[in-house]
């Protein structure tokens, strides 16, 4: 088994760490709120740090899962950050969802210091996490993506490389421009059939055994219909993740109309006060403009 520091015990890092300990490993924490982190321990056992550098001495591998751009590069290379104390030969593992600029930048700066940097975004959910069964895409060296295969097997239902330092960061925002072009259609079907009278239930039942179904109609479909949305990735986070996208594709020159469009839509449930609503709660704006 390994030695493995995890940094960040959020709704997505909190089961994942979890997973961790629970697979055998000799798991030290870091969270920046400290009674997160006092529950994880209490809950699982190992060692709590008390900043980044802290829990990343002396281990061999070290997995951050946090906010944002900003946020990764301070439990990286910030004050008490952990590049400071990474040993050589070990490997920084990032489950972030961030800009493949940071991605490159952490990754030619963790070379310069004798370590491995691998970005390996997430997608699957608090569900996911829970269960152990997320999608990981990963970017970087091909012999380092070997070496850390078996640390995110705890918590993976299936990990790819896709290609170098990069690659993971921009597999996930294909993921994201996906998943918003799939959200908004849902959307408007069921409340089409609000609209129309309809039973938006056995409708679903009959469409998604068709070439309409998708995770999000198995997943969300009732409690878009019930208005319950406190079930999963928080708008705020969509359209932190939707801005990486928009701006990335202004960089290589890619069209993406619809998630332009989609994201002006989660701004307008941001207004609404949803910010903490689930991904789905776009048939909430469809409903207000009815």
């Amino acid at each position: 088994m390994a030695k493995v520091a995890f940094l960040g015990l959020g709704i997505m890092g909190y089961p994942m760490a979890g997973h961790l300990a629970k697979a055998g490993h000799d798991v030290t924490v870091f969270n920046r709120t400290a009674i997160k982190a006092n529950a994880w321990v209490a809950e699982h056992g190992c060692r709590l740090a008390a900043t980044p550098a802290d829990a990343a001495k002396d281990n061999e591998f070290v997995v951050s899962c946090v906010g944002n751009d900003e946020d990764l590069r301070s439990v990286c290379t910030g004050s008490d950050g952990a590049f400071s104390a990474m040993t050589k030969e070990a490997v920084f593992i990032d489950h972030t969802t961030v800009s493949a600029k940071v991605t490159r930048e952490l990754y030619v700066t963790a070379n310069k210091l004798g370590f491995s940097f691998i970005d390996a975004p997430i997608s699957g959910g608090q569900a996911g996490a829970v269960n152990g069964a997320l999608s990981v895409m990963c970017g970087g060296d091909a012999d380092v993506y070997k070496r850390i295969e078996p640390i995110i097997d705890a918590y993976a239902l299936v990990c790819r490389r896709i290609g170098d330092s990069g690659a993971g960061q921009m597999t996930k925002m294909c993921n994201q421009i996906a998943i918003a072009g799939l959200v908004q259609g849902l959307s408007e079907a069921l409340h089409f059939a609000e609209k129309a009278g309809l039973d938006g239930r056995a409708i679903v039942e009959v469409i998604s055994q068709g070439a309409a179904g998708s995770w999000q109609m198995k997943n969300r479909y009732e409690t878009m219909i019930d208005g319950e949305f406190e079930h999963g990735f928080a708008v705020d986070l969509m359209r932190k993740d939707l801005g990486i996208c928009l701006d990335t594709a202004n960089e290589i020159g890619a069209a993406l109309p619809v998630t332009a469009l989609v994201d002006q839509f989660y701004k307008d449930v941001q207004n609404m006060g949803g910010n903490r609503w689930d991904t789905s709660s776009l048939i909430e704006r469809l409903r207000a403009l009815a």
